[in-house]
C-alpha cells in the first residue's frame, strides 16, 4: 500500500496508507485528514480538495485536465505550480512516499 503524508498548514503531519486505484482525496478523507473538505465528493466540481504536491512527485502524475485547471481558479488558497485537486490524482504504487501539503483554507 502506498504511504502518503499529508501536512496541514500548521505543519502537522498525517501518514495515510492509500489503496492503489483510489483517489488521493478518497484516501485522505477516509483517513480523516481534516483540511480536505471535498464538498463535491470527487466530481471535480469545486476546489475544496486542493493540495500542494511535493515537486519531486509531479512528473509521476498525469497532467491536470482543462477541467481541473479551471476548477483551481476557484481555490481560496493561492494556486502554485504544484497545485492539484486531490480528487484527480489516482494513487499508484509509484506514489509511495509522496508528501502533499493542504492549504490553510479550502
Amino acid at each position: 500500500m502506498p504511504r502518503i503524508t499529508f501536512i496541514d498548514h500548521a505543519g502537522g503531519a498525517r501518514c495515510v496508507e492509500a489503496v492503489a486505484g483510489e483517489t488521493l482525496m478518497e484516501a485522505g478523507v477516509k483517513s480523516g485528514v481534516p483540511e480536505l473538505e471535498a464538498e463535491c465528493g470527487g466530481a471535480c466540481a469545486c476546489a475544496t480538495c486542493h493540495v500542494y504536491v511535493d515537486p519531486a512527485f509531479l512528473a509521476k502524475l498525469s497532467a491536470p485536465s482543462d477541467v481541473e485547471q479551471g476548477m483551481l481558479d476557484y481555490a481560496e488558497a493561492p494556486v502554485r505550480e504544484n497545485s492539484r485537486l486531490s480528487c484527480q490524482i489516482i494513487v499508484s504504487d509509484e506514489l509511495d512516499g509522496m508528501t502533499v501539503h493542504t492549504p490553510p483554507q479550502q
